[in-house]
């Protein structure tokens, strides 16, 4: 039987030679190569360990199935099955991470191994001649997202990619951060196969290269470009890109990661038709290359979902908005979050489920003690002096306490943290930060004693609170008070008070020896800066907008080995607000969970953001295209477009359901008198309910299920009402099979399906948009073309306030145009009907809501998309 901790080393020896082979035997062969000189011939039971090594290594790198259970997507051909042997850069990330790092091969495989698979799957395949893919990751804030992006990278170029350029912050700082992070993880493991545009230095910023553009890929070699977002190095990148050859755009595939994409690049300008500097360049850069894959990373992805899906005005330039995919990472074992931390608003007052509660780790500052710290007014700062309420003594107190309680668990190698934030004040941090270490200074003896009156106030609080956190919450048992004294004078001796806000000189540094922080910062530490060992927050910052105030929360992360300990103090209305936005967090990744099990993509179904009274999801510029919605039809239009077109009953169940529609309507004499077509006029409401209960839906189309339409039409009051209905059939065409009840046989309309594997038919678009004016006789043939909304409107003003019900009956076989390369034959078991709905009313103001409007395409629309298709490949066989 192998030995496992012979195997383990074998196998740590195999990764980190995989990086230079050829493939696993190669890196066998090496290995061997070394050790035999020093061992001598394998033994049989080394034999044994290194064979069992082999496999070991050889199951990480096996093509596998890629589920793409945690994204909404456009559908598209797979064409990445996981990590293949002969990759480089993946599996000398994966042996840094396991073998220097530290982590275990299960975490590495199973949290960053799997998602980054799944994203990588989702981008263009770097093997195509010309594509441009926008996508969007959802992780949390401190989650790692930084983890799943560098596996990300090291997968794309593995499979192809030969130029990646990283957005990384809007200061040097950061910039610097994400710089060095990509050499540690990346390039340092295979120097000779990256070629870096940018540096760590203050100034290594992306400069226009000295022969004025991109060079050509060299084979095997990567570019990589770590780049501010600011207007300065994006205008030298587009520069370079004007003076570089078109030859080697064609020959680029580039990935381009926008680390935090809903800060800066998403368009703010004042007006519709303009775009700021920063949004318009990275927009002209995607332009530039023939081939690139754009992914955003964020953890606060509000503006984002809300960016306008189309060019505006026939523009160009396409925005950033996630057409292709949207990624929700799922939330990792051990991460302290929004909900673990705050709970969420409970479903049910009087009985709040234990996921709702959230972990008793919020301390509350009373509103008396903020005129402490906080001026009066911006004109008062300057002469403004801060004072040390007892909340904050108390959380000075706790934060010492537990830095103890960590040194006496061992972790005196670690970083301990705490963090102050309580004005955006340049002056005032720097006389907080005074007031801290004087009374530091003051009261530093005492803590020493244990018979002193504030020494006995922090052990009794330690206490108090190692009580209000449940055993199993860390996997040591909890540190009593008695433990703590022989530790305090080691972290009073270790203990700094630093400044972060921009402009300090005295900053944290967490290179090098272990640190004991207490942080007073500002705004720069709202987002992308670490605090490491966080453990103390004292928060008092506001912010009225969802994304800024999440970005503040630096106590979101991992707390390893001390998972009971943190404690976070902050006003009562501060923690009422992140209890309310885990709630609207956890809605994001359901509804985009929820998308993905329904095969919905991001250009079908937009994802929503629950409006909170008071505050703003993002800021107003950026929420330009979001209209305010609910579960709500209001003004809209929707339509089925998936069948389940292979299962008898359910074909035969919805075309009885129409029948019977049919039948009712036609018994109670509602027919229009025009023959041009067929309408029904003033069909009671109870009639379209008691249609719509007996349709079967498919399950991807959970915008219209039962329960919502017919819980809209009940809360609308559009169930009372009379309805228009029509059945909407081509001039020329077969006759159905069976009769549509009383109306009697109708001609079948064509409609094929898309070429996609699911098992149900996706027919993209069922109605034209004339279709909206089906009710409006001859006044609708003077209404002129335009896209929905307008012609919703001009149907408004003819018929008034009527929901409109449309019966399409679809011909079984429905065969696709020979020029179509997208389409099959529908192949239905049964004639198929489906339906489409216009709802009166107008879209805005209509709910709880906020999303941007979706309009799909109308059935007009795909066959002009179809034939220009068909004329671009006509004319490619043509060259």
């Amino acid at each position: 039987m192998p030995s496992a901790t012979q195997t383990d080393a074998f196998a740590r020896q195999l990764r980190a030679r995989l990086a230079t082979a050829v493939d696993v035997d190669d890196a066998a062969r090496l290995v061997r190569a070394d050790l035999e000189p020093i061992l001598g011939a394998f033994t049989p039971e080394q034999e044994e360990d290194f064979a069992a090594a082999i496999e070991s290594v050889r199951a990480t790198i096996r093509p596998v199935e890629i589920l793409r259970v945690n994204s909404m997507f456009r559908v598209r051909q797979q064409w990445y099955r996981g990590p293949a042997e002969g990759d480089r850069h993946w599996p000398a990330l994966r042996s840094y991470l396991v073998d220097s790092k530290g982590w275990s091969a299960e975490t590495v495989d199973e949290r960053i191994g799997a998602a980054s698979n799944e994203i990588v799957s989702l981008l263009e395949n770097p093997s195509t001649e010309s594509f441009a893919c926008r996508g969007l990751v959802i992780g949390h804030v401190q989650s790692g997202k930084t983890a799943n992006m560098t596996a990300v990278i090291a997968k794309a170029v593995d499979a192809g990619y030969n130029l990646v350029i990283i957005l990384a912050g809007l200061t040097n700082k950061l910039r610097r951060q994400t710089q060095s992070r990509m050499r540690k993880d990346l390039v340092d493991r295979l120097r000779d196969r990256w070629e870096l545009r940018t540096s760590e230095d203050d100034q290594g910023d992306f400069r226009m290269p000295p022969n004025g553009g991109f060079p050509a890929p060299a084979e095997g070699v990567v570019q990589l470009a770590v780049v501010k977002k600011n207007v300065a190095p994006l205008g030298q990148l587009l520069a370079t890109l004007d003076r570089t050859l078109p030859a080697v755009l064609r020959r680029l595939r580039v990935l381009i990661i926008d680390d935090e994409c809903d800060q800066a690049s998403v368009n703010t300008a004042s007006g519709e038709y303009d775009m700021t500097r920063i949004n318009e360049n990275i927009r002209l850069i995607l332009k530039k290359f023939p081939a690139n894959s754009y992914v955003g990373y964020t953890a606060t992805p509000f503006a984002n979902v809300l960016i306008n899906p189309f060019p505006v005005n026939g523009g160009e330039l396409d925005d950033l908005y996630p057409k292709d995919f949207i990624t929700a990472l799922p939330t990792p074992d051990g991460y302290f979050g929004t909900e673990r931390l705050f709970g969420r608003p409970p479903a049910d007052a009087d009985a709040p489920l234990p996921e709702e509660e959230g972990l008793d780790m919020i301390r509350d500052i009373e509103e008396d003690e903020i005129t402490l710290l906080q001026p009066p007014s911006r004109a008062e700062k300057d002469a403004f002096q801060p004072r040390m309420p007892s909340s904050l003594e108390d959380a000075v107190l706790y934060f010492l306490a537990s830095c103890a309680a960590r040194r006496f668990r061992g972790q005196a190698d670690t970083h301990m943290s705490m963090l102050i934030h309580t004005s955006a004040y340049v002056i005032m941090h720097d006389r907080l930060a005074t007031l801290v270490k004087a009374w530091l200074e003051v009261i530093g003896d005492q803590l020493g004693d244990s018979s002193s009156a504030l020494c006995q106030r922090m052990l009794a609080l330690w206490d108090a609170e190692q009580l209000r956190i449940p055993a199993g919450v860390c996997p040591h048992p909890h540190v009593t008070s008695e433990r703590l004294l022989p530790f305090i004078p080691a972290v009073l001796e270790a203990l700094e008070v630093p400044v972060e806000n921009g402009v300090s000189e005295d900053r944290i540094d967490y290179d090098g020896a272990p640190k004991t922080y207490i942080v007073v910062g500002g705004s720069i530490l709202a987002r992308g800066l670490t605090i490491e060992g966080l453990c103390v927050s004292y928060f008092l910052r506001t912010s009225s907008q969802y994304d800024t105030l999440l970005q503040m929360g630096r106590w979101f992360g991992y707390r390893p080995n001390y998972e009971e300990m943190p404690r976070i103090w902050m006003t009562e209305a501060l923690s009422t607000a992140f209890r309310s936005l885990a709630l609207i967090e956890a809605e994001i990744r359901e509804d985009v969970a929820e998308y993905a099990i329904r095969h919905n993509t991001p250009m079908e179904f937009a994802v929503r953001v629950r409006s909170i009274p008071g505050m703003a999801i993002t800021a107003a510029s950026k929420m330009r295209s979001a209209v305010l919605t609910d579960v709500s039809y209001a003004g809209k239009h929707v339509q089925t477009i998936r069948f389940d077109h292979h299962d008898q009953r359910i074909v035969q169940t919805n075309w009885n359901a129409a029948s019977n529609l049919m039948t009712q309507a036609t018994d109670l004499g509602l027919r229009s008198a025009d023959q041009a077509s067929v309408l029904y006029e003033g069909v009671p409401g109870r009639l379209i309910v008691q249609f719509l209960r007996a349709y079967s839906v498919q399950a991807s189309h959970r915008e219209l299920s039962a329960d919502f339409l017919l819980g809209y039409l009940d809360a609308s009051g559009d169930s009372q009402k009379t309805w228009s209905v029509g059945v909407v059939q081509p001039r020329v065409g077969p006759v159905a099979a069976e009769p549509l009840g009383g109306l009697g046989p109708v001609r079948l309309s064509t409609r094929s399906r898309l070429n996609r594997p699911e098992d149900f038919a996706d027919i993209k678009a069922l109605m034209s948009k004339r279709d909206v004016l089906f009710d409006c006789g001859a006044a609708g043939n003077g209404v002129p073309s335009g896209d929905w909304s307008e012609l919703k409107t001009a149907r408004a003003g003819i018929v008034g306030q009527v929901p409109l019900l449309l019966l399409y009956p679809i011909d079984r076989a429905s065969q696709p145009r020979p020029s179509s390369t997208e389409r099959s034959p529908l192949d239905a078991i049964g004639d198929l009907v489906g339906f489409g709905i216009v709802f009166p009313g107008r879209a805005e103001g209509a709910g709880g809501y906020y999303s941007v409007v979706l309009e799909p395409p109308s059935a007009d629309d795909l066959e002009e998309i179809e034939d220009e298709i068909a004329v671009q490949l006509e004319a490619g066989r043509a060259r």
